[in-house]
């Protein structure tokens, strides 16, 4: 449900998504008056709300005692869902123990000796972990590494590795299959070959060794027949960087000719590797896409590193920085804002600022180059005394990224939960009531509350075609995009309704969605005539019934003077409508035109009553939100967020349309005063390049105030969104 019997008490501290899952878990019975009683202990609310042990704390009156460790944990959700990781580890210590919540060393000989040389060893591949390594010492260790073999898979690889294994059971050798999730035209004659392995046939001695990213085609009896390992790698940044450094031989310190130089430097990159890799904790705050930067990364910029310093008298920083920033690590980097942010981190460690005693790595000062030592050990010291838990300020992000990463950490957890439920589920709408119930009613109420398709024919005769009013074009286009989507909520749910009571077989397609709409999330069938959301259901169904409010009223009233930009389904061919009626009207080259960003901080969201005169162009628009940073309304530009405020609203702007527009970039970086954020539909940045030649989910950059250089919020993920997830 959206709807809340109360209204939410505390707006200035409690966001609205936060009071709707209040209200709506005091609907279920062990919390009856939980909403009533919020009001009444205000107080001690805000207290646990602003606690940092928020999942220990007590309950206020009567909830204490009244709730089971269980129940106090949805409480938790709804007041702080970041705390709730903690809170199911306290849960499971509780009633499990804690050894449920220690993975368990990785041991290579334990899984050995539960093997046989029938059953495959799989190493279940994840992001940063390369068990290779592990394999050849062991392999060393049980005298096999001569007798060892491997292959990377991949297009062609299939019959060469099919006799290898062959060869290996013939002669008792160890055969290493890796990355068979690239090998999906194969794995069905692996599974057969893997199938008609018989002791007979094979020598005691003969073992297979596969590895794979999780994927859909890895033969599923493989998988169950054979022993399961993964090696995840060390988390945290302190553990990054002193695994990095232990992989150093001892002499890598002192090979170079320019001793004290090479080793800051070798200690600078070297954090540097451990940074960008725990950077992706942080999800997209972090990078755009998860990139899985490797240890050969690293080693080939050492390399680099090394020969620049030794045949150059005057240290080229910035060829390195390109070298290791562009080519090394940027080779894998396919977004573009994600290489701005990853040679903006950069830049703090290829530079000559490294060479100063007294260079800082964060502006906490505990992250730094310790001084010049020619052993790992004395290195090795300094990591050690680094916190375990880094804050988001040596990363250049705020306090609140933290929160953010527990409350991704979260969704992650309950959309495994929800995935795991393959029957849908129990129900909860009611005491009582059955999953079928509750879809059915459901089912009444989105008929019941989302609006009819609207008449195109209509549309078109009120609005036809006209060159020199583009927004007539762009309403149609939006009327037909959002039409399909009220069409196929319509049908579905109707169908829907008959299957449940019996009158029409229920399809595999409409049980999907079944399940969906009992989990409260968007069914598939919506989903892919839909706009890009990361929302649940109830809040999806609110968001549509305003976009077609938004749309409604364009209709009825005529083009809004100001416009809600978040409620458009395609915002870029709106952008791109502005620019043509100002370029037709002054007979100018649309592909000249572009914009200025002019804040208009003086009124509130949808307030400006009057468009900007015709012949200055252009639009009003509002409906976009900040993260990483919030926006100063005195002194009317970017500052840093407020405490526990992850998304702030920006003001509204008049995008007004300039002729061979000047754009500052990031590579100029004099250029200061100036932001380019970009814009994105939903949090999750990264997007896919349509036909038209726009993202499906990025818009634009939107250029604003600031008196801070461009580096400072490229690294603290500073972007807007049209849409969060409630």
């Amino acid at each position: 449900s959206i709807e809340c019997d109360l209204d939410n008490p505390a707006p200035d501290w409690l966001t609205d998504g936060s009071w709707i899952e209040n209200s709506n878990l005091a609907k279920l019975p062990a919390f009856v008056g939980l909403d009533k009683d919020f009001t009444a202990y205000l107080t001690e609310f805000k207290g646990i709300f602003d606690s940092v042990t928020a999942h220990e704390d007590p309950l206020p009156g009567p909830w204490d005692e009244k709730l089971n460790s269980f129940q106090k944990m949805l409480v938790c959700r709804c007041l702080r869902a970041d705390k709730v990781i903690e809170a199911s580890q306290n849960f499971i210590t509780e009633k499990f123990g804690q050894e449920f919540i220690e993975p368990p060393p990785f041991d290579l000989a334990a899984c050995y000796d539960d093997a046989t040389n029938m059953t495959p060893l799989i190493f279940v591949l994840s992001a940063g972990a390369d068990p290779m390594a592990d394999l050849v010492r062991f392999a060393t260790e049980m005298k096999m590494n001569k007798k060892l073999s491997s292959i990377s898979l991949g297009q062609g690889q299939g019959p060469i590795a099919a006799s290898m294994i062959e060869e290996g059971m013939e002669r008792g050798t160890w055969v290493l299959l890796q990355n068979c999730h690239l090998a999906k035209s194969w794995m069905t004659a692996f599974d057969k070959i893997v199938e008609d392995f018989s002791p007979d046939k094979m020598h005691r001695d003969f073992r297979l060794w596969l590895s794979a990213m999780p994927s859909p085609v890895f033969p599923v009896a493989v998988l169950q027949n054979g022993v399961k390992m993964t090696l995840e790698p060390p988390k945290g940044l302190k553990a990054n960087v002193r695994r990095t450094f232990l992989a150093f031989k001892p002499e890598k310190l002192t090979e170079s000719n320019n001793g004290p130089a090479w080793r800051k430097l070798l200690f600078s990159i070297a954090f540097f590797h451990a940074l960008v890799q725990e950077r992706r904790k942080f999800g997209p705050l972090g990078w755009n896409i998860l990139y899985a930067f490797s240890d050969m990364d690293l080693a080939c910029c050492v390399e680099q590193i090394h020969d620049f310093i030794d045949e150059y008298e005057e240290i080229p920083y910035k060829v390195m920085l390109i070298l290791c920033g562009d080519v090394n690590y940027g080779g894998r980097v396919t977004d573009d804002k994600d290489r701005r942010a990853l040679m903006s981190i950069l830049d703090q460690y290829i530079t000559p600022n490294a060479m100063d005693d007294d260079y800082k790595f964060s502006k906490s000062g505990k992250y730094y180059i310790p001084a010049d030592g020619e052993t790992k050990e004395h290195y090795m010291e300094y990591v050690s005394s680094l916190p375990i838990n880094p804050a988001p300020e040596v990363f250049g992000l705020d306090d609140n990224a933290d929160i953010t990463c527990a409350q991704n950490e979260m969704l992650k957890m309950f959309d495994i939960v929800v995935g795991l439920d393959g029957a849908g589920g129990g129900g909860g709408a009611g005491a009582g009531q059955t999953p079928e119930e509750k879809v059915f009613e459901l089912c009444d109420t989105y008929l019941e509350q989302i609006p009819q398709p609207l008449n195109e024919e209509d549309v078109y005769n009120k609005y036809p075609t006209d060159y020199h009013e583009c927004m007539n074009t762009v309403l149609m286009q939006e009327v037909t995009r959002y039409n399909k989507v009220l069409e196929i909520i319509h049908e579905s749910c109707a169908q829907l309704k008959l299957a449940i009571g019996g009158f029409v077989v229920m399809s595999s397609e409409l049980e999907r969605s079944f399940r969906s709409i009992n989990n409260n999330q968007v069914p598939e069938m919506w989903q892919a005539l839909s706009y890009p959301n990361l929302m649940p259901l109830a809040a999806w169904i609110n968001d549509l019934v305003a976009r077609m409010q938004f749309v409604q009223s364009w209709y009825d009233d005529g083009a809004p003077p100001s416009y809600w930009i978040s409620g458009f389904f395609f915002p870029q061919a709106f952008l791109t409508g502005v620019r043509q009626n100002y370029a037709r009207l002054h007979h100018l080259p649309v592909d000249t035109i572009d914009y200025d960003y002019i804040v208009r901080d003086d009124v509130e969201w949808g307030e400006l009553q009057e468009a900007p005169n015709k012949e200055e162009g252009g639009c009003f628009v509002y409906g976009m939100y900040i993260e990483g940073a919030t926006w100063d309304a005195v002194a009317h530009q970017l500052a840093d967020p407020r405490p526990k405020e992850l998304f702030s609203k920006m003001p509204s702007f008049w995008l007004r349309p300039v002729q061979n527009r000047e754009h500052p970039t990031h590579e100029f970086r004099e250029e200061e005063g100036i932001y380019q954020v970009p814009l994105y539909k939903i949090l999750t940045r990264a997007g896919v390049l349509l036909t038209t030649g726009h993202s499906t989910n990025y818009v634009m950059n939107v250029e604003v105030a600031t008196d801070r250089p461009q580096d400072y919020w490229i690294r603290a993920g500073c972007a807007m969104f049209l849409a969060l997830r409630s």
